[in-house]
């Protein structure tokens, strides 16, 4: 069993040299380890840093595309690479390398498709209350709408099978993190959360400027994935949240109009009429998004075949996934290189 250890990179010759070291190199049901880094348009020497501690593949890309789309570059190198367990950490060296053993665990053991490492943010001297607050709400929301429970949604210290790896598409820009708990749900499958430990704050996050940015951008990915996935409950939702409210100014419009006084409250029967037309348009819109819905799954699960015939044949992933600006250095070339 093969596993690669994929590191989104940006600007990290601080910080990627002690996180290498703290990668293990053997683990329990594991043939064979291999490290992926992915620089995303890095302006230092986070590459050389890469090649001078020997690392197996590297992925750069010519300009910055942002974390999700790295992320989503390193899940299909690592296919290619034919892996079969792939575990995702960052190069700021936040998780502890040792813990990857209890990410891959579950997977071995065929008792999870997706292992998420719980941070235990409650624990974390350096996170104010707020933000542990923030961090709670935030993972009971994603667990709420993925129908399963996550303690820590957006950690990105994670391992993931082969095979959930193919059904994964990662389409937000920003974060990878709710995106793949919401599709792994989605599609059943298992999720485990394992206990994990952090190390010392070595930097601020280059993700979000700060707190409120992080929670706009990330509840405007939640509520995307949430209408991608779920159109109709959502747009019916809106659909009666409008009609409730639309029927209340024509009931008291009624009630004026029997008692023998309506004529001086015909806006309630306007604006009531307004909100019920609103309710019919989302209730219409939902029918039109869940046909959408339909068609997009069907488009993943013909993506998945192509795939995993790609795959099979040796081949790359698909060229309309592939990054116009990205390189591909093999371990051969880094070989030649040092």
């Amino acid at each position: 069993m093969k596993l690669i250890i994929q590191i989104p990179c940006l600007n990290e010759e601080e910080t990627l040299p002690q996180t290498l070291v703290d990668l293990p190199r053997s683990i329990p049901g594991i043939d064979k380890v291999e490290i992926l880094v992915i620089d995303d348009g890095s302006t230092d020497r986070t590459v050389e840093v890469a090649r001078r501690f020997g690392v197996h593949h590297i992925v750069e890309n010519g300009t910055n595309r942002g974390l999700a789309r790295s992320f989503s570059r390193g899940i299909e190198e690592a296919l290619r690479q034919g892996a079969d367990i792939i575990v995702n950490t960052d190069g700021d060296n936040q998780y502890c390398g040792a813990d990857i053993a209890k990410l891959v665990a579950p997977i071995v053991a065929r008792q999870a498709d997706v292992v998420i490492g719980d941070r235990q943010t409650r624990k974390i001297a350096h996170f104010s209350p707020f933000k542990k607050l923030l961090q709670r709400l935030g993972s009971t929301a994603v667990s709420t709408l993925a129908g399963t429970r996550v303690p820590d949604a957006v950690s990105g210290f994670r391992a993931i099978s082969r095979e959930a790896a193919l059904k994964t598409n990662i389409v937000s820009p920003f974060s990878y993190t709710i995106e793949t708990v919401l599709q792994a749900g989605r599609k059943n499958m298992k999720i485990v959360s394992v206990p994990v430990g952090t190390n010392a704050k070595t930097r601020e996050s280059r993700l979000f400027t700060n707190i409120p940015n992080f929670v706009t951008r990330q509840l405007k990915t939640l509520l995307q994935m949430y209408v991608m996935y779920s159109p109709l409950r959502a747009f019916c939702t809106l659909g009666l949240v409008l009609a409730a409210v639309g029927i209340a100014p024509i009931l008291r419009f009624m009630w004026f109009y029997f008692s023998g006084d309506g004529t001086g409250h015909l806006q309630s029967l306007v604006l009531g009429g307004v909100l019920c037309v609103m309710a019919f348009i989302a209730f219409t819109a939902g029918l039109l998004a869940d046909v959408v819905s339909r068609n997009r799954q069907l488009l993943e699960l013909t993506l998945e075949k192509v795939r995993r015939l790609e795959l099979a044949q040796g081949e790359s992933v698909p060229a309309s996934t592939e990054e116009p600006d990205t390189t591909v250095i093999e371990p051969a070339s880094l070989r030649a290189q040092g």
